[in-house]
């Protein structure tokens, strides 16, 4: 698999970690039971898969790949993507302090679904804009080599950062929420 399809294929995933937070944040902005096992699980993913993981690649591998190439961190498309995924740290650092305090504070229950549902429209934003313009740019940029490369560098910070097999058992944890999500 390419570098970019890979890239590709984790937004898939993420999108559908998205949609499962949105669902949670949705049920709990009605006053439904959730079982804070979902966001604890959420979190998780969001810490390591995410972020970790997938954004790592992106700041550690193809940004510099791309600048390398002349395209400019700051003041375009690499600098608005590194700003995002900061936000996105700090949306998840806010959804766990809410969390946190849902039951001895009322207004941190409102506080959780804003965090999560900010959350989720930035993801949502930020791997489309990935997907359709930073990573058009780079296909036009990347020989079939360096293309190789970068998979060899994915690989490698996915082991050294997440650690081998990880990858796939935070994708079966997505399972395990819709399981919870469902009862």
């Amino acid at each position: 698999m390419k570098a970019l399809e890979s890239l590709m294929e984790e937004h898939r995933v993420i999108e559908r970690a998205a949609s499962l937070l949105e669902d949670a944040a949705l049920k709990l902005y009605r006053g439904e039971t959730v079982n804070m096992e979902v966001f604890a699980l959420l979190l998780r993913f969001f810490k390591e898969f995410t972020d970790k993981c997938h954004h790592g690649k992106e700041e550690r591998a193809l940004f510099p790949f791309l600048e390398s190439k002349g395209i400019p961190r700051e003041g375009g498309p690499i600098g608005v993507m590194l700003v995002e995924h900061d936000i996105g740290r700090r949306l998840i650092k806010a959804l766990e302090e809410d969390l946190e305090n849902i039951e001895r504070d009322p207004e941190a229950r409102r506080d959780a679904v804003d965090s999560a549902l900010s959350y989720v429209g930035l993801i949502r934003e930020h791997i489309f804009k990935e997907d359709n313009v930073l990573f058009k740019i780079a296909d036009e940029l990347m020989s079939v080599n360096e293309d190789e490369r970068l998979v060899e560098e994915f690989e490698k910070i996915e082991i050294n950062t997440i650690g081998s097999g990880v990858h796939e058992q935070l994708i079966k944890l997505l399972n395990e929420v819709e399981g919870i999500l469902r009862r």
